[in-house]
């Protein structure tokens, strides 16, 4: 979470390839863990309070970082300030006090942890043929590598959140709970991932098409049987999340009911106009008005 993000591209930059797919796959969702597993249920009045603030740091982070992804001539510190632009909507979308934000950031972090270690992956796998990731460097790739072009475009496609993929549910359910409580907030937050189309494209367009200046990268080899028994199974996870999410949502609903009935008091009013789902149920002898009938919406 900006502004204590700062460690994470060099740590991405000196880690190996290994390395720098389980600090984006799992040690990165160590916070949003904690924020869902332990701040909300423990304290969600201190939650409400500090909300505000929460998405104040989740805003700064999804545009600032962003706008820092746009000038970025190594591959990996670019993802690396994507990773922080994204970890900003799941922490927006985890405070929205919304049955579709927490769903969203659970869904974001899955899909987060699949999509980043992937583009991670694809980065390891031309620095080892050509030792730089200098983006400059590159060009071209789809020419003598397109198998590789064709899953570094599925990848980049799911960082983006093109419908299809598994970073399209993420997204769409966290902007949708988000905009529950704040309209303004989920407007901020669709402007970084217009953003993100912004950068990753750009990273795309100039690793895979474009004129091939360099003569090392022209004779890079495309995938080899070890290297696509490494994507293909990424590229599926993401394609099956895209297209059939309920597999993913289903399991974790009931511990989201169970959440939003613990947090519901707690929820602060909204400055927005559009509401989706059912109407919120009456309130029951605790006072409690669960919403998590939203949730069967979906």
């Amino acid at each position: 979470m900006w502004p204590v993000h700062t460690w994470l591209p060099d740590a991405h930059v000196q880690a190996p390839t290994a390395g720098s797919i389980i600090l984006a796959g799992v040690l990165l969702k160590m916070g949003g863990y904690g924020f869902i597993r332990f701040s909300l249920p423990m304290f969600p009045d201190a939650s409400a309070h500090f909300m505000w603030l929460i998405f104040a740091l989740s805003m700064v982070a999804v545009v600032y970082t962003s706008l820092v992804a746009l000038v970025q001539h190594d591959m990996k510190k670019l993802i690396a300030y994507s990773s922080v632009a994204h970890m900003g909507i799941v922490t927006a979308g985890a405070f929205a006090f919304h049955v579709q934000g927490l769903e969203g950031s659970m869904i974001m972090m899955l899909s987060h942890g699949l999509v980043s270690g992937a583009l991670f992956l694809c980065v390891g796998i031309i620095y080892d043929r050509l030792h730089t990731r200098e983006i400059d460097r590159y060009g071209g790739l789809a020419i003598n590598m397109p198998r590789y072009a064709l899953f570094f475009l599925l990848f980049t496609m799911a960082s983006i959140g093109l419908p299809g993929t598994s970073g399209f549910i993420a997204e769409f359910l966290s902007l949708a709970g988000i905009y529950q409580i704040s309209t303004w907030v989920a407007l901020i937050c669709t402007t970084g991932i217009i953003l993100g189309a912004a950068y990753m494209l750009y990273l795309y367009r100039r690793v895979a098409f474009g004129e091939q200046k360099n003569a090392d990268a022209a004779a890079m080899p495309d995938l080899d049987m070890r290297e696509l028994l490494l994507v293909v199974p990424l590229a599926l996870a993401v394609l099956w999340m895209g297209i059939y999410p309920e597999s993913f949502l289903a399991p974790m609903r009931k511990d989201i009911a169970a959440l939003d009935a613990r947090i519901a008091r707690a929820a602060p009013a909204s400055d927005s106009q559009l509401k989706m789902g059912k109407p919120k149920a009456a309130a029951d002898e605790t006072g409690h008005a669960p919403i998590h009938a939203q949730g069967e919406a979906h």
